[in-house]
């Protein structure tokens, strides 16, 4: 919890940053915070909130995804500088609602408690439905806020149903008192539904099918640094936190749900893939790419062992740096031509290498290609469900993979193969780019050559 409230200060100096010079010094204040808090989440938890334990518990595994939370938003508020540039005069409240959506994913990392998991849900949700609509004078960004807030308030009256259903079998909101009621009444209708409705709110909040339809058109009406947040650190939120729920709290009734969660993966690796195929716009494109990861990272929960949770954040971390690395020459292309759609990128490889390189090896690693990080984060995954006898979930999520390495091969293409259009800006990627840029690759490939290298970023 001292993290958080280290996060959660620094959002509120940043916020009032904007009084002076037009928030000029807001990103630099939140990277500081960022960094503090960051140092703070290797330390042991001050023993003075030992009292809240039943609400929020800074746990090892809360820890580890705490950290990987905090690395990926500092490489984002490194970019912020050239993404937010035409945000100017709103950038330190662009700054401050990523923070205030990071301490709402924190609440998520350590949540005990149903009540707890909807305030955490809350505090991370209302800042990106403000965030998805800051380009004020682009139709498509208040298109995006308003679709992403009605499908929110959607999933979370379906949350709050869900916990009404569990509240009144179990009698409590606690997810152990909720774990043992499971077990010993594992055929409890009303928990069961219960149970059922909270996966679907939480399938809304990391875009599986067919609770994914929000996330094309809010993805591309967004600027860019958001969606990168929207498809980083919101995910690694919203996983976990589903994963906690549906295991601790639902793992005495998990053969009334995990068929359903199957049917969900099946959906959501054969139509994003295939939605992913006839794309003509970038962004579009990483939106069901997005979607499609999604149906890759539930398998988590087929054939669980200890290992899960560590293979979780594996596969998350390496997620969201490719997603970050993408995203580096999308904000690039996106400011100089004004466009993101596959021919814009034509020619960038020339124009600008490091950062044609940085997207072709995420993408490379997203598609789980050897030697990539996102590799060894689809292995594990693959060989846990393997293991845990479901080949056929597997086999879908195979053909998915390979689907989707066709239309990843098509923004390389562009990048390296096609001639270069004529760029109408001479301006060329700032130092920060391509030290971000460097960083990513050197963290993917040496991830996915010696992948140990990750438990040892991470103090595990």
């Amino acid at each position: 919890m001292s993290v958080l409230i280290v996060l959660f200060l620094t959002a509120i100096l940043v916020l009032f940053s904007g009084v002076f010079e037009k928030g000029k010094y807001a990103r630099y204040i939140g990277i500081l915070g960022l960094i503090v808090g960051l140092g703070i989440s290797f330390l042991p938890e001050c023993e003075f909130f030992a009292q809240y334990k039943s609400m929020y518990d800074y746990s090892y595994n809360a820890a580890l995804f705490t950290k990987v939370s905090i690395v990926v938003t500092t490489l984002l508020f490194f970019l912020g500088g050239f993404a937010f540039s035409n945000h100017r005069s709103h950038q330190s409240e662009l700054y401050a609602l990523m923070l205030f959506a990071l301490c709402g994913g924190i609440v998520l990392f350590g949540f005990q408690n149903l009540v707890t998991l909807f305030i955490g849900i809350e505090i991370l949700s209302i800042p990106l439905y403000v965030m998805a609509g800051a380009n004020k004078t682009d139709l498509r960004s208040t298109e995006a806020s308003m679709k992403y807030f009605l499908m929110g308030a959607f999933a979370t009256g379906f949350l709050l149903f869900g916990v009404a259903l569990v509240y009144g079998s179990a009698g409590s909101f606690d997810l152990y008192a909720i774990h043992d009621f499971a077990y010993n009444n594992p055929k409890n209708l009303m928990l069961i539904m219960g149970a059922i409705l909270m996966l679907s709110a939480l399938a809304f909040k990391v875009s599986l099918a067919p609770f994914h339809m929000w996330s094309p058109d809010v993805y591309q009406g967004s600027p860019s640094l958001i969606t990168a947040f929207m498809a980083s650190v919101v995910k690694i939120s919203g996983f976990f936190a589903l994963f906690k729920l549906m295991t601790i709290a639902f793992g005495g009734i998990a053969g009334d749900w995990i068929n359903i969660l199957g049917v969900f993966i099946i959906l959501t690796l054969l139509l994003a893939n295939v939605m992913g195929l006839v794309q003509t716009n970038a962004k579009r494109m990483l939106a069901y790419s997005s979607v499609s990861h999604a149906g890759y990272i539930s398998l988590i929960f087929f054939g669980i062992n200890n290992f899960s949770t560590y293979i979780l954040g594996y596969y998350l971390f390496a997620y969201s740096l490719a997603t970050v690395g993408v995203f580096i020459s999308l904000i690039w292309v996106e400011k100089i031509k004004k466009e993101t759609s596959f021919a814009a990128f034509n020619g960038l490889g020339k124009r600008e290498p490091l950062l044609a390189v940085v997207s072709t090896v995420s993408m490379l690693s997203m598609a789980g290609i050897p030697l990539t990080a996102g590799f060894i984060g689809k292995l594990g995954i693959f060989n846990q469900a393997v293991a845990g006898h479901y080949e056929f979930l597997v086999l879908i999520a195979v053909l998915g993979s390979a689907l989707s390495i066709a239309y990843y091969l098509r923004l390389i293409i562009a990048m390296f193969f096609y001639k270069e259009d004529n760029f109408h800006n001479t301006e060329r990627a700032s130092i920060t780019y391509n030290i971000v840029s460097v960083v990513i690759i050197l963290a993917l490939v040496s991830m996915g050559i010696v992948p140990d290298i990750f438990a040892k970023i991470f103090g595990l």
